[in-house]
């Protein structure tokens, strides 16, 4: 299989927003859900917008999942801090037809490789619920560490989660510069 991560651009649009309309029962089994103005093409563009305006800015980036050219998933690094951390927060989702086939870790071992060596980040953070165990896999199998666990600090559908807290580090030799951006 043929894995690309590649960033929204403006001719993704009706492919984001049928993505994320064949998924959004899905999803929003698992995150909180996303305004209903998020799915209208006016909603996705401007959501490509913020992404390339993010990235370009440097605050965040985020990339398409592609199997053989067909959109099956997102991930993103969000919350970049820079001085004195170097750091993001990663954030994924699959499609309900591409998951358990191991899509999800494949993206993001390519979304680290271009965490640490084209943006330049030293540490990458995750969170994940423990009651997603297919989640829990792939940071685990992906090199993250847990270094944390918080009680009752996730608000979905009226109820308090634990969340679970992963980092993991750029090796010396896997980072392009780090110098102070």
């Amino acid at each position: 299989m043929n894995l690309t991560l590649t960033p929204p651009q403006w001719d993704d649009v009706n492919e984001v927003l049928a993505f994320e309309l064949g998924n959004r029962a899905y999803f929003e089994s698992w995150v909180n859900a996303r305004p209903d103005t998020y799915y209208s093409v006016d909603g996705v563009t401007r959501a490509i917008e913020t992404a390339l305006l993010e990235a370009n800015e440097d605050r965040a980036y985020q990339y398409l999942v592609r199997e053989n050219g067909v959109l099956v998933g997102r991930i993103n690094f969000t919350q970049v801090r820079r001085r004195y951390f170097h750091s993001a927060s990663l954030g994924y989702r699959m499609g309900a037809d591409h998951t358990g086939r191991g899509l999800a870790r494949q993206a993001v071992g390519l979304g680290l490789k271009k965490a640490f060596e084209e943006h330049a980040l030293l540490r990458i953070e995750a969170t994940v619920r423990p009651e997603n165990p297919g989640s829990l896999r792939v940071l685990e199998r992906s090199g993250f560490t847990q270094y944390g666990h918080s009680r009752k600090s996730f608000l979905f559908h009226g109820q308090w989660f634990d969340m679970l807290h992963f980092e993991i580090h750029a090796q010396p030799n896997t980072t392009t510069s780090t110098e102070v951006r």
